[in-house]
């Protein structure tokens, strides 16, 4: 069978396929969505009206054997920026769906009755819609249980908690990592409030028996991926024991936001270090682990209690940063528990722990009340006022407190890697169509020269598009050339990188042409007076100081020619 296209109509409860376009078949994951969404969705709707489109979009080489490839994109317009937005997973839905021949999933409309709560399955026999009220709002833990119990134990769930059917634009969609917890978050952007306000609440994926995906040069694809797998394995291995290593280095760069981002550095960054989490793993069990079949990578840690219970899965830089140093929490194992229970609930812990943050900085709660966000987050799931806020991100929070210190940009709450002492990776959250998401084009190098900002943002986000496009993990950190090559042995065709850049920015630029359709103007390119105004690290100096010129030159760049791009190395 030919590679398929899933469509669902939730206003008429229909399910059709159709056969994917030959003219697309180098895109997947975030280009696909792009195009798809500048095809089909208008960039004014509202975002959680029945015109809004959800793609579900695996990489191009999701389902093969190809090294850490099986990522999915999720996408949409965003209700927490206003524009459009991609959201990146691991788990084990992006494989299953491409094992199945599925190359996206497009959902439009919306049911009848807002009460209800669907199911959208996929196997060999089809693909339906079916009524899951009884998984109304359940946790995600809790559904993922009662979905094994219904679906054999090769599914994986793309699944919604409680934050998504409240819609709050805070929410997440989480995919289940291959030991079904759910786990991998599509979580910036609030797209969990997308699929909840199509009235699904989970869509399960069993790809039963069917085989990976085949290659076209079959004996060449499959000896590159082992040669591939070597040369990494043989490498440093940058994430050997997670993304949480890195504090001791964010710390020292003024890059571990303390306090809603008032200071660069946590003076509990000791007890925040992931080198705490890897000595539990003697005493408590847990370990590192592959979030998906086929990884190679292995950053995910596996957190237990210390009864040696399972907590959570995995707990990284960004959490303990914005759950943690951000709001003034000095111990790993409450951020533990609060990362669990964003988990749960089905929130993003960078925009939740901004917004707790926020509520701190404002005298709502004491900085460093661990016990108190933890039942706060339990709020969400109730629906309190509060909670509602809290889970609808930071600038909701912001407006219900009158507060100014809201570090946002586009609408969308900043991650760990601070813009003032890392200022080209302030010109991508200000230039990115994404608006603040490190993973659109995160450049460490706190010595780059002023002139190089411009260039290097647009360089970066032009390979992490090409890369989130693939299905390939940027942690991977494949170059253009590494990617066209396993395009051109799986297709059979001869892919060249220039191709591969290509993608990527055109990627970027059907995001930009949906952005300036949804009203966007040059003065959203830039970041809050908060950062331009107040300083990190010594002497509070570090601040955000790049020249609207050099913003504007990225802007400008946009549109430069596509050769300029084709120097390009590697992921940032």
């Amino acid at each position: 069978m030919s590679d398929q296209i899933i469509r669902v109509d939730m206003t008429h409860q229909t399910v059709a396929t159709e056969p994917f376009p030959e003219a697309w078949k180098l895109l997947g994951g975030r280009a696909l969505s792009a195009r798809i969404l500048l095809d089909e969705c208008d960039p004014a709707c509202d975002p959680l009206g029945p015109d809004n489109v959800l793609v579900i979009a695996p990489g191009v080489l999701a389902g093969t054997s190809a090294p850490t490839s099986g990522r999915i994109s999720i996408g949409g317009k965003s209700p927490l920026t206003g524009g459009i937005k991609e959201a990146n997973a691991g788990g084990n839905p992006g494989q299953d769906l491409m094992k199945l021949g599925y190359r996206c999933v497009i959902v439009k409309g919306q049911p009848a009755d807002r009460d209800k709560r669907y199911g959208l399955e996929a196997d060999a026999n089809g693909v339906r819609i079916v009524e899951a009220d009884a998984y109304k709002k359940l946790w995600n833990y809790a559904a993922c249980e009662k979905l094994y119990e219904k679906y054999p134990k090769s599914s994986s769930f793309l699944t919604i908690g409680p934050a998504g059917e409240m819609l709050l634009t805070g929410a997440s969609i989480a995919c289940t990592d291959e030991k079904g917890h759910p786990t991998r978050h599509a979580a910036r952007g609030g797209l969990g409030a997308v699929m909840g306000s199509k009235g699904l609440k989970y869509v399960a994926v069993d790809p039963g028996k069917s085989s990976v995906r085949q290659p076209a040069v079959r004996k060449d694809f499959f000896a590159y991926a082992k040669e591939y797998t070597k040369a990494y394995q043989a490498g440093p291995q940058m994430f050997k024991v997670g993304t949480s290593s890195v504090v001791p280095i964010a710390n020292m760069l003024n890059t571990f936001p303390y306090k809603n981002r008032t200071e660069g550095q946590s003076p509990d960054a000791a007890t925040l270090d992931g080198a705490r989490i890897v000595e539990s793993f003697e005493t408590r069990g847990g370990g590192m682990h592959n979030c998906m079949t086929g990884c190679i990578v292995q950053c995910s840690n596996v957190v237990n209690d210390a009864e040696g219970n399972y907590k959570t899965s995995a707990l990284e830089f960004e959490t303990l940063t914005l759950l943690g140093s951000n709001c003034a929490i000095a111990s790993w194992e409450d951020v533990a528990d609060l990362d669990r229970l964003c988990d749960e609930v089905g929130l993003d812990t960078i925009e939740t722990g901004a917004a707790i943050a926020i509520l701190m900085d404002s005298g709502g709660m004491e900085w460093g009340d661990a016990e108190g966000a933890k039942r706060l987050l339990r709020e969400v799931a109730e629906g309190t006022e509060l909670g509602r806020a809290i889970g609808s991100g930071a600038v909701a929070t912001g407006k219900k407190r009158k507060h100014a210190r809201v570090p946002v940009v586009k609408g969308q709450a900043l991650p760990a890697w601070d813009p003032r002492p890392l200022k080209a990776t302030g010109v991508t959250y200000a230039t990115s169509p994404m608006g603040a998401d490190h993973t659109a084009g995160l450049i460490v190098n706190p010595g780059l020269p002023p002139e190089q900002f411009a260039q290097a943002s647009q360089e970066v986000q032009v390979v992490n598009a090409a890369c989130d496009s693939s299905g390939f993990c940027q942690f991977l950190q494949p170059t253009c050339e590494d990617i066209a090559k396993y395009y051109s042995l799986f297709t059979g065709d001869d892919v060249t990188r220039e191709q591969i850049a290509d993608i990527g920015w055109q990627c970027l630029q059907d995001e930009w042409a949906f952005n300036d359709r949804a009203g966007f103007k040059p003065e959203d390119d830039d970041l809050p007076a908060c950062l331009r105004e107040e300083g990190v690290g010594p002497n509070h100096a570090m601040k955000f100081d790049v020249p609207r010129e050099i913003i504007e030159q990225a802007r400008k760049q946009r549109f430069a020619a596509r050769e300029e791009l084709y120097k390009l190395k590697a992921t940032g």
